[in-house]
């Protein structure tokens, strides 16, 4: 059997991963009959197709192609693995870490954390990865990210999770609302209201499920994939809503809407940092982690948590 390039595998892995050789070649910024290329020199080699090819709807690995992409995928991550290492002897962690970030949750952590690591560590470079709860879980399972920023509860059972603080629901109500006066509120009260729902992969079961637990059923008279729109809703006096991470440009007195605390005793959802170790955690990477760590021990995150 022929050796195998990193260049052919990394080819390979974006085809089965797009499920398309158009869109890996796009990604890879080659042609696509390079692509296609790599592919047969690796199922020449291996003797067995990786890809059943559909005219009009791309490809799809075959159950060998399946196992093959596992194992390109984990090979690819422990090539990476070695390459971060070896820029980082001299004692200077340099590279480019890949982060994968749950997009609600982003825009009031992430600067916090990006402003730290650049002052420490200038020579490294951040790759921002931002999708839902289960998008940021396959970054990590295919190799694409190195890290994920996510909710322990939607991390896989394999990964390694690092809290950085632990976030109960709050409740977002219009400002002139009887509950914003109040300065707390129950899932009863919430229940009677008319509710904006985040519509996102695992944030909509989970504010439902909340809800379904303590016996009641609101009404979701809109729903939204954007915190931002949701935000506006509600302060529209569309009706309330629920998040667990306080906005970073949150302001009183104008955003047009109140952030007030729920009494229910309901379960605070863990935020961290989540990783497939299973390759080891690279010295830069583990840095990176640290430094997270180090901030969450100064209180770096508190102002994000709503109680």
């Amino acid at each position: 059997m022929q050796n195998f390039t990193l260049k052919q595998l990394r080819y390979v892995e974006a085809a089965g991963r797009l499920g398309s050789i158009a869109r890996a070649a796009a990604e890879m910024s080659i042609s696509q009959s390079s692509i296609a290329a790599a592919i047969e020199v690796l199922e020449t080699g291996l003797g067995f197709n990786l890809f059943i090819r559909t005219p009009s709807k791309g490809i799809r690995p075959t159950p060998q192609g399946v196992q093959s992409l596992a194992l390109i995928r984990r090979f690819l991550q422990q090539a990476r693995n070695f390459q971060t290492e070896i820029q980082s002897v001299a004692g200077t962690a340099r590279g480019t870490i890949r982060i994968a970030c749950y997009a609600t949750a982003a825009p009031s952590f992430l600067p916090i954390i990006l402003r730290s690591v650049t002052e420490r560590f200038p020579e490294l470079s951040i790759t921002v990865l931002e999708g839902s709860l289960k998008m940021i879980v396959d970054f990590v399972n295919e190799g694409e990210a190195d890290l994920a920023f996510t909710y322990d509860h939607f991390r896989d059972a394999k990964h390694r999770f690092y809290p950085l603080f632990s976030a109960p629901p709050y409740a977002i109500v219009p400002s002139d609302d009887s509950i914003a006066s109040a300065g707390r509120t129950t899932l009863a009260e919430l229940s009677e209201k008319p509710l904006v729902m985040l519509d996102l992969p695992g944030a909509r079961d989970y504010f439902a499920d909340m809800f379904q637990k303590a016996g009641y059923n609101p009404v979701v008279v809109h729903s939204t994939r954007s915190s931002e729109i949701l935000r506006a809703l509600v302060a529209g006096g569309f009706g309330v809503s629920l998040l667990n991470i306080r906005p970073l440009d949150y302001r009183e007195a104008e955003s047009g809407y109140r952030i007030v605390p729920i009494s229910d005793n309901v379960q605070a959802a863990p935020f961290g940092i989540a990783i497939n170790d299973t390759a080891g955690i690279p010295g830069m990477i583990m840095a990176f982690i640290d430094n997270c760590l180090e901030l969450r021990e100064k209180g770096a995150f508190s102002h994000l948590v709503v109680e």
